[in-house]
């Protein structure tokens, strides 16, 4: 039909011109009103029903399509006569869609959507007021017209479940205004907020229709707790059917029974790595999206290696997947590998190819890349010849390289025939030379997430191209299948995340390794210092959609500092020292003071420091000709010393003969109580210990370097100079203890963390991130 002649049609239905056309963009909903149009038959459309008509075709899904004449003709003759109707029944039919072609019982769908049911204005009006005197009344004449009266309507929707919407709603706004009478001029200002503060800007990111995720990224989640128990809304376990794309079969309602009848109803989720290199940030969101999911629905998550690819796969690998896993808090229920399944993976590919859904090429793998590889020549090669390849292929007398074995189904992408065995003569970590046949992850990975029984096998939107074979494997096995969820990944600016552009970075020894702080591994980031709470809260903020998001690094280092600021304790530091000799010293002896390691909240602990005559300041809180505005130490100018209670001014200069720079300054001192307010206090050290501090800075001199169109050298070329420096600063003596992994601010400094470097007579720190006004300032 002409787009002209729909625009019409649609018309009809009730829609404005410009609405009419908005929807011929989305093919689904158009495909399903025409449906429905041919459906109505020419009926007439009363005000409204055409409305319904629509709302029915934007949330009509596939397991439920086969139904739309019947939902039509309730629409038509009035039965489902609002939106609440509609969606119960498409709920009902729903429920029902597990089994295939199910016969639906007319009577429970009218019950259930309570057709014939009708709600008079007086019992909206008695609920109302009955609800309104019982629960809200004391909050109404507090909060007046400020009350969300959403609320009263949502309670009355529970005991009257029929009732119109709009007719709730104007009974509600009858009866508050009987009550409040009509609005002041305090009511109609905006009500004020305690503890209003504005929030920091979080990145843009849409919910796909292909992905159903839910919309959290920008509605307030702070904590993955918070994230997955309010804000994201998946499948109940063994509700499958009901996940868009999911593929029913006459088998689906008994392998649902079975599959809940095992894990009693729990969600059961997976992290599934490749153990060929360190996990990064990226991975803290699928981990955090896994486990965080079950551990908020009291399910539980499997810790699997993806490990089908022997060639890439080392022991460190495994270690330290495991032990991030851990450090972000989490524990898996169980730590599994695909390897343990490879027996049963060759049995299911036998299985295919006896079915004819699976064939031996021997197209080369060069043949078999781009968008539109040619179709093999073998596809439609005898069941029994391709038994007898496969055979072969596994006792190893076929090279490498030389066959593979293809599944005969087509991505959404196009892409035919996916690859589900390789031959690799190499020796596995697990299974030693047992097999020269190995699984891809297209074949692997949903066969997998069946054996162990997953509720949500959640994954970020590159695999989206890979649900249809997801779900047509696990069907033409006819085993249990899982629903496929996809997110947006999330990637870091100014970063690379690909394992081998790191290692490229290791071998041009551009960085040290893979913990390198400068990186965006994990193993980096905990090394440089970052708390897992704050990797886990930065997780959450990002939400679970669809979109795929793409941050400043200033945005983690927020979610650090919010976490460092309540947890670091404070410590006195000078980064580049300038000695100062208080002459009239008020003390016949160094003296110990007691300080507290939170000054905002003195009760957390306190420590001990040394003032001496002798004291160390940062060189650059001295200056000799100082512009408008400075407020630290001058020849003209005194500056107070923290927490010593003394203001110190400059009576000598002295200067190294050779270069005339300032190397001590000599000072008079004066009680604070006594001497004029000064304009600033800066920090200081006395007997001091030496500490290695190393600054960090963004590794990348771009955004994205690894953009040709950005960085044309490519990414090597764009390594900044300034990524690391290294001092040797002075230190409060209290330092002496820190053990690695310690984290500390230094006051007016930043934030700190003890780094593995660090032995007994050599403390090494690293800069973790800088103080929230220096940030600003960068």
């Amino acid at each position: 039909m002409a787009g002209d002649d729909l625009i019409a049609k649609f018309q009809v239905l009730g829609m404005s011109e410009q609405k009419a056309k908005e929807t011929l963009k989305n093919a689904n909903v158009t495909k399903n009103l025409q449906l429905a149009l041919a459906a109505a038959g020419g009926a007439t459309l009363s005000d409204g029903t055409g409305m319904l008509i629509y709302h029915m075709a934007t949330k009509l899904k596939p397991q439920t399509a086969d139904h739309l004449p019947l939902l039509v003709r309730y629409i038509v003759e009035h039965k489902l006569d609002n939106t609440q109707r509609v969606d119960a029944a498409l709920e009902y039919l729903l429920k029902c869609g597990q089994s295939l072609n199910a016969n639906i019982d007319v009577q429970a769908l009218e019950k259930e959507c309570g057709v014939g049911v009708v709600v008079t204005p007086e019992q909206i009006e008695r609920t109302v007021q009955a609800k309104i005197k019982a629960s809200y009344k004391e909050a109404l004449l507090e909060q007046r017209y400020h009350f969300n009266s959403f609320k009263i309507l949502q309670d009355v929707r529970g005991d009257l479940k029929w009732a119109d919407a709009k007719s709730v709603k104007a009974a509600i706004d009858v009866e508050i205004f009987d009550l409040l009478g009509p609005k002041t001029e305090a009511d109609l200002k905006p009500p004020t907020k305690a503890n209003d503060k504005p929030k920091a800007a979080k990145p843009k990111a849409e919910v796909t229709p292909a992905a159903q995720t839910a919309e959290a990224a920008s509605d307030g989640a702070t904590t993955i707790s918070e994230l997955m128990k309010t804000k994201v809304h998946f499948h109940a376990p063994g509700e499958n059917f009901k996940a868009d794309g999911y593929v029913v079969t006459e088998h689906t309602e008994r392998l649902l029974k079975e599959h809940l009848a095992r894990t009693g109803g729990k969600v059961h989720t997976r992290f599934p790595p490749e153990p060929n290199g360190i996990l990064h940030i990226g991975h803290a969101k699928a981990i955090n999206i896994n486990f965080g999911y079950a551990a908020a629905h009291d399910g539980v998550c499997y810790l699997r290696y993806d490990d089908t690819n022997p060639e890439k796969e080392e022991e460190k690998f495994f270690l330290a997947i495991k032990e991030m896993v851990e450090w972000l808090g989490y524990k898996p229920f169980k730590i599994t590998y695909s390897s343990d399944n490879f027996q049963q993976l060759y049995e299911w590919a036998v299985v295919l190819i006896k079915k004819g859904l699976a064939y031996v090429c021997h197209q080369k793998a060069e043949e078999l890349k781009g968008f539109n590889p040619k179709p093999s020549p073998w596809r439609e090669r005898p069941i029994e010849e391709s038994l007898r390849l496969f055979e072969d292929m596994k006792r190893g007398k076929i090279d490498e390289g030389a066959a593979t074995l293809r599944m005969k189904v087509t991505l959404e992408e196009g892409k035919m025939d996916p690859v589900a065995y390789r031959i690799k003569f190499i020796s596995h970590h697990r299974t030693g030379s047992d097999w020269c046949i190995y699984p891809t992850y297209d074949y692997t990975h949903c066969l997998c997430d069946s054996l162990e029984d997953i509720t949500h096998s959640l994954c970020t939107k590159e695999f989206q191209s890979r649900r249809s074979s997801y779900y047509w494997l696990c069907n033409a096995l006819g085993i249990y299948c899982p629903v496929q969820w996809e997110y947006g990944r999330l990637n870091m600016n100014y970063a690379l995340v690909s394992k081998r552009k790191i290692a490229k970075l290791i071998t041009e020894q551009i960085v040290h390794d893979w913990d390198d702080p400068r990186l965006f591994t994990l193993t980096a980031l905990r090394r440089r210092g970052f708390p897992a709470e704050a990797i886990n809260n930065f997780c959450a903020q990002m939400g679970v959609t669809g979109a795929q998001i793409a941050v400043d690094p200033a945005m983690l280092e927020a979610a650090v500092r919010d976490v460092l600021n309540v947890t670091a304790p404070r410590r006195l530091v000078v980064l580049e020292p300038l000695k100062v000799t208080i002459k009239n010293f008020p003390h016949d002896a160094p003296v110990q003071l007691e300080v507290p390691d939170f000054p905002q909240n003195p009760q957390q602990g306190t420590h001990k420091i040394t003032l001496d005559k002798v004291i160390y300041i940062e060189q650059g809180d001295f200056k000799l000709e100082p512009e408008k505005g400075y407020r630290r130490l001058a020849p003209k100018q005194s500056v107070g010393l923290r927490h010593a209670g003394l203001v110190i001014s400059v009576d000598e200069i002295v200067k190294d003969p050779a270069t005339g720079q300032v190397v001590e300054l000599i000072c008079t001192s004066q009680p604070a109580e006594q001497a004029e307010k000064p304009k600033a206090f800066v920090q200081w050290v006395s007997q001091p210990i030496q500490l290695e501090v190393r600054l960090y800075e963004q590794l990348f001199k771009h955004k994205n370097p690894e953009d040709p169109n950005e960085v044309p050298g490519g990414f090597l070329s764009d390594i900044s100079e300034q990524s690391i420096s290294v001092v040797v600063a002075f230190a409060d003596r209290a330092l002496n203890q820190a053990k690695v992994y310690n984290k500390f601010q230094f006051e007016r400094i930043g934030f700190f963390s003890v780094d593995p470097d660090t032995s007994a007579n050599h403390l090494v720190f690293n800069r973790t991130v800088g103080l929230k006004e220096d940030a600003g300032k960068k």
